[in-house]
C-alpha cells in the first residue's frame, strides 16, 4: 500500500489486516510512527522530498524491497493513493496476474499508458471510485454496516491529525495539499 501514512491508505491497511492480508506499506519518515501502529507485515521507509512533507520514492528501491519481502514473487495487489510518483513502482512490484488499484492523485494524476504494459506479468489495473460500490441504498448500507462494526469494534481506528475551525478552511485546505497531514483533518462547526 503506497503512503500508508496518510489517511485514506491508513484504513486500507487495517482493513487488508481484518481480511487477513500481509501488508506491504510505504511511508515517509515523518509519518513511520503513524505508519508502525497499523501493523503492517513490512513497512518500507523512505526519506522525505527535500522541502516537503511526503515521500521521496526514489530514496529507496522500493520493486528491490518488495520483491526481497516477497522472495521474488510481488503483490497480489497493490493499492496506490500517491499516483504520478509511483506508477511504476506500483506496476512494478506486482506479481502475475496481480492488480493494481490506482486511486489518489496526492502526487498528480496518472497518466495514460498502453495497456501492452501490463502484459509481461498478465496485471490488472482499476480506477476505482466510491459511487461505483455504493450503487444504490441496500450496497451502501452493508458497506457502512461493515465499516461501523469495526469501528463500534475497535478492530479499525481512525487517526485524526488535526482540527480547523471552520473559517479557516483555506489554511486546512493548505495542509492536507502540504503531505503533512498523518490522519484525518477535520473543520469545527
Amino acid at each position: 500500500i503506497q503512503g500508508v501514512g496518510g489517511g485514506p491508505c491508513q484504513w486500507a491497511a487495517q482493513m487488508a489486516k481484518l481480511r487477513g492480508y500481509k501488508v506491504i506499506g510505504t511511508c515517509s519518515k515523518g509519518k513511520e510512527g503513524v505508519a508502525r501502529a497499523l501493523g503492517c507485515d513490512e513497512l518500507i521507509v523512505l526519506d522525505e522530498a527535500e522541502g516537503a512533507s511526503y515521500e521521496d520514492y526514489e530514496s529507496v528501491d522500493v520493486v528491490k524491497r518488495v520483491m526481497e519481502v516477497t522472495d521474488g514473487v510481488g503483490c497480489k495487489a497493490v493499492i496506490d493513493g500517491i499516483g504520478l510518483s509511483t506508477v511504476d513502482i506500483s506496476i512494478g512490484s506486482l506479481a502475475r496476474r496481480g492488480i493494481f488499484v490506482s486511486f489518489g492523485n496526492a502526487s498528480g494524476a496518472v497518466p495514460a499508458f498502453p495497456v501492452l504494459r501490463l502484459i509481461g506479468k498478465s496485471a490488472f489495473v482499476t480506477r476505482p471510485k466510491l459511487l461505483d460500490y455504493t450503487v444504490d441504498r441496500a450496497e451502501l448500507l452493508s458497506r457502512a454496516e461493515e465499516i461501523f462494526g469495526w469501528l463500534k469494534e475497535g478492530k479499525l481506528n481512525v487517526s485524526v491529525d488535526t482540527t480547523f475551525p471552520l473559517d479557516e478552511a483555506p489554511e486546512g485546505h493548505k495542509y492536507l495539499e502540504s503531505g503533512a497531514s498523518k490522519g484525518k483533518v477535520l473543520y469545527e462547526i
